[in-house]
């Protein structure tokens, strides 16, 4: 059923020709600043994370920052997404990433693979980089939650078959917790969607906060 969430959407052009501006890899100053008991979580995506076409303040990382608080948890959430990243741009930063904060991070959220998606990449290709970023977050002794992406219909059963199982696969072996579709019940809602039929805006995000949040608090206080 989640098939059909893609539809509208994911059948358009990458977002790569017009991203959005982005923190760099370096912590920022309010990552400077982190009390010894506040919990660092670095989101690592590409335009769904970075804050496309919002204020950073709505971003997916600011929200989700946001929601955690309401929660009662001192939280820091270090945005670490760029538009137009595939995973193959997402494993040539990872290192640098992790290396600029401010100390390890309590979790990563990584949400990578639409790009790899939009442009049609072999399904191989975005697996074994997807399971090199785990690797490396798995020696470095850092919890995952992954939020997954699924394949256009436009893609072909095929194409979808070896895709989007992919995201599930991962997170049972390398024990990650997973939120299956990041856009679940936003993109098929265009009064959640940017005019471009590709990214939520901020009441999309929200709705996208509000369905992780309880799941990210929970690995957090695990």
């Amino acid at each position: 059923m989640l098939l059909v969430h893609c539809t509208a959407a994911c059948s358009q052009p990458s977002d790569e020709a017009t991203p959005a501006p982005v923190e760099s890899a370096n912590a920022p100053a309010a990552d400077a600043a982190l009390n010894a008991d506040t919990k660092l979580v670095m989101a690592f995506g590409d335009s769904l994370y970075a804050g496309y076409g919002v204020k950073q303040d709505e971003s997916f990382p600011a929200q989700l920052e946001k929601a955690l608080s309401d929660k009662g948890l001192k939280v820091s959430v270090h945005n670490a997404g760029v538009s137009g990243d595939t995973t193959a741009a997402g494993l040539q930063r990872l290192a640098f990433a992790l290396d600029g904060l401010p100390r390890k991070p309590d979790l990563v959220i990584l949400g990578l693979g639409g790009n790899d998606m939009l442009r049609g990449i072999n399904p191989d290709q975005t697996l074994s980089n997807m399971e090199a970023m785990l690797k490396e977050l798995q020696k470095r002794d850092i919890d995952v939650v992954m939020t997954g992406m699924i394949a256009a219909p436009n893609l072909g059963r095929d194409y979808a078959s070896r895709f989007n199982p992919i995201f599930t696969q991962l997170a049972e072996k390398y024990d990650a917790e997973l939120y299956p579709f990041f856009l679940d019940g936003v993109i098929t809602d265009p009064k959640l969607m940017l005019p471009d039929g590709v990214h939520p805006n901020p009441q999309g995000i929200a709705k996208t906060v509000s369905g992780i949040s309880s799941l990210v608090a929970d690995e957090l206080k695990g």
